[in-house]
């Protein structure tokens, strides 16, 4: 299904507009993202303005929203649905930006580089799997690639697991004893990579789901 409507964007001069930007967006998100880990496990300063290219990012959504009513506008026969995917696309790379701001606020708040002590290489490990959700995302949407769409979705369902299994230990003073500052600060930074997460694979959840399912896991067969 989404081989098709890749085609379609590409078939009309405002969709395939809105569509290009959206690529951008995740890649400006990527980035953005890159940076703001950087930030945390430096000394917590940036050399660019995350929040103007937070900015710049709203401004792409802005952007491929008006491109879409362009569409529906002045097409002959406008496609609805062609809209409402993109509508939901920006929707989760624009929160991806959000959540990028929440990681450098928090390094800024971080007295020198973030330690997660002994949960410092989850992190780490964590961190690499959003870096290959990342990279994977963009191809998967340009050749419509189902694996890597599917894969995507397989490590967020990880990444969640491990996230809240993390998050549970910390609440309940099993890890990081002691050390309630860190705990907290740890406990925030894995929310907000799972966050981001969960983001990317709905951004996926396109690929291989119908509109109605954007978001949700895909049904087996049969179902």
């Amino acid at each position: 299904m989404w081989k098709e409507i890749v085609s379609l964007f590409r078939s009309e001069g405002a969709l395939q507009e809105a569509y290009d930007e959206s690529i951008l967006m995740l890649m400006a998100s990527r980035s953005m993202f890159d940076d703001s880990v950087a930030a945390l496990h430096a000394e917590g300063t940036m050399e660019t303005d995350i929040y103007g290219r937070d900015r710049r990012i709203n401004k792409y959504e802005r952007s491929v929203r008006r491109k879409i009513v362009t569409h529906m506008s002045v097409s002959s026969k406008p496609d609805i649905n062609l809209g409402l995917v993109l509508t939901a696309i920006v929707i989760d790379i624009e929160r991806i930006g959000d959540y990028t701001k929440n990681i450098v606020e928090l390094a800024s708040a971080v007295e020198g580089p973030f330690d997660g002590l002994e949960l410092h290489d989850e992190v780490l490990s964590i961190e690499g799997m959003l870096g290959k959700m990342f990279s994977d995302i963009v191809p998967a949407l340009e050749e419509s690639d189902e694996t890597r769409a599917r894969a995507i979705i397989s490590s967020h369902g990880v990444i969640a697991e491990k996230v809240d299994k993390h998050i549970h230990s910390l609440t309940l003073g099993e890890a990081l004893v002691g050390r309630s500052g860190h705990a907290a600060t740890v406990a925030l930074y894995l929310r907000f990579l799972k966050r981001v997460s969960a983001h990317i694979k709905n951004v996926a959840t396109s690929v291989v789901n119908p509109y109605y399912r954007f978001g949700f896991r895909e049904k087996e067969a049969g179902q």
